[in-house]
């Protein structure tokens, strides 16, 4: 199903919106058409769709009547968090609700001695971090938007981020869930303890699914002791595939960096001035190279990262032990995407990973789909766990068919090498029509048939991850 098909739920009627309204109260109700364009996109760039009707909740009861009424009137709800998606996921294609978890964000508990949070999903990603480190404790996962994405979206997604290479994604820090059934019923998942398997698993069928399956209404998580030191060493390289096999490098000698990030030529062109040495506008790859632990540790963990990168082409290796520098690169690091998108008529953001060992073969094929398709590529990333972030780019929109051409080719190549079409983003709206690449009909068929279990009344997020 397309975005221009026609939809198969009525239009909200006037005494439908009146039902809503007396559940779930007029305050959490916008209906003002000004004001629903905030809610027809996320950070997705050329997908958009108006709602005809936000619903802001602020408790789980109000998410479960909204629920049983779109049951009830058949129409649908599509959940968001605070829109940074990249995949068209909280895009209400079908018109009908958006439930925006935006203002469920308390952080509930911060419990030291269990080591877990108790948040509610609009939590923003940053907030808890401050809150825990104020405890002494650590919640890892760290997508480039961290700042302003909630932990809820996080979930739905299963978000990784720059720390993945150590510590993992959303998924291996989520012990338990409350989520709310398309239904309406209200289910409690998981556990508070590190261990448990009683059951299945629901809890990690839940997060990654987009809101397809159920509203999360509250997430219990997983914390660590915060890392006492940190420390940061930067290699600049002549060609992305050098870099690429200094990461090799690095992971085959057993160092654990807690971040690998790196940065081609064309993302240089645009931000490297930003940097905080004047080198590497002229270099052909930026690595960005981080470890935490004990301060006696990661010091020489670092020394030992930057040697590896001179053994495999760095032209130049720069410590930067300083917090002030290394927020600075952060910053850049963080600002690559939205600079690219500004820069350019045409910006298609792909998140694709290849296996760790493939990585430098991977890029070495990046410049053959550029010319060979028209197309400008900025590739960043997580290059730790070969999460590659691909932006395409073109000069005008009347190309898009050989764009497409090109991003299916390149999708295919990393289909081929054992890779998957989505690290981060999930599938949403933006993926959905290249599905059928990495997974087998009687695949698709299977979690069509779990979506129809969870969602009999197909009224959760339709049109999402499948065509």
């Amino acid at each position: 199903m397309t975005e221009s098909e026609s939809s198969p739920y009525a239009p909200l009627s006037p005494p439908v919106i009146a039902a809503i309204r007396q559940a779930v109260g007029d305050a959490c109700v916008i209906q003002d058409p000004t004001k629903l364009e905030d809610f027809s996109r996320d950070a997705m760039a050329g997908i958009e769709k108006f709602p005809e009707l936000v619903v802001e909740p602020t408790t789980v009861e109000q998410v479960r009547a909204l629920l049983q009424l779109a049951n009830v009137h058949h129409f649908p709800v599509t959940p968001r968090g605070l829109g940074t998606g990249l995949a068209g996921g909280a895009v209400p294609v079908f018109a009908g609700v958006v439930l925006s978890m935006a203002k469920m964000n308390r952080i509930i508990e911060i419990d030291k001695n269990n080591l877990i949070a108790v948040v509610e999903p609009g939590v923003i990603n940053a907030d808890l971090k401050r809150a825990a480190r104020r405890q002494g404790l650590f919640y890892p996962p760290d997508p480039a938007s961290m700042d302003t994405c909630s932990i809820g979206g996080n979930a739905a997604t299963n978000a990784g981020g720059s720390s993945c290479v150590k510590y993992g994604t959303t998924r291996d820090y989520v012990l338990g869930l409350e989520a709310v059934l398309p239904n309406g019923e209200l289910i409690r998942t998981g556990v508070q303890t590190r261990k448990g398997v009683v059951g299945y698993d629901l809890t990690h069928l839940l997060v990654g699914s987009e809101g397809t399956l159920a509203v999360i209404t509250k997430l219990i998580l997983k914390l660590l002791p915060h890392p006492p030191a940190v420390s940061t060493v930067v290699a600049l390289f002549r060609d992305l595939t050098s870099a690429m096999s200094s990461v090799s490098a690095i992971l085959a000698n057993g160092c654990i960096p807690c971040a690998l990030e790196f940065l081609d030529r064309n993302c240089l062109d645009l931000v490297g001035d930003s940097l905080p040495f004047e080198s590497a506008r002229s270099a052909g790859a930026f690595l960005l190279v981080q470890a935490d632990g004990a301060a006696t540790v990661v010091d020489a963990e670092v020394e030992k990262m930057g040697a590896y990168c001179l053994d495999n082409g760095a032209i130049d290796v720069i410590w930067a032990p300083d917090s002030y520098k290394r927020a600075q690169m952060w910053e850049v690091r963080k600002q690559v995407s939205v600079t690219i998108e500004n820069s350019s008529p045409v910006y298609i953001p792909e998140d694709v990973v290849v296996p760790i060992a493939g990585i430098a073969d991977f890029v070495d094929n990046l410049p053959d789909f550029a010319e060979r398709y028209q197309v400008k590529i900025y590739a960043f990333g997580h290059a730790g766990d070969g999460n590659i972030h691909l932006n395409i780019t073109a000069q005008s929109r009347a190309s898009m068919s050989q764009v497409e051409e090109g991003i299916y080719a390149i999708l295919q190549k990393v289909v081929s090498m054992g890779g998957t079409i989505s690290g981060e983003h999930g599938i949403g709206l933006a993926k959905r029509r290249f599905l059928h690449l990495e997974l087998a009909p009687a695949n698709v068929c299977l979690q069509r048939s779990i979506k129809q279990v969870f969602d009999t009344n197909q009224i959760l997020n339709p049109g999402k991850i499948f065509q």
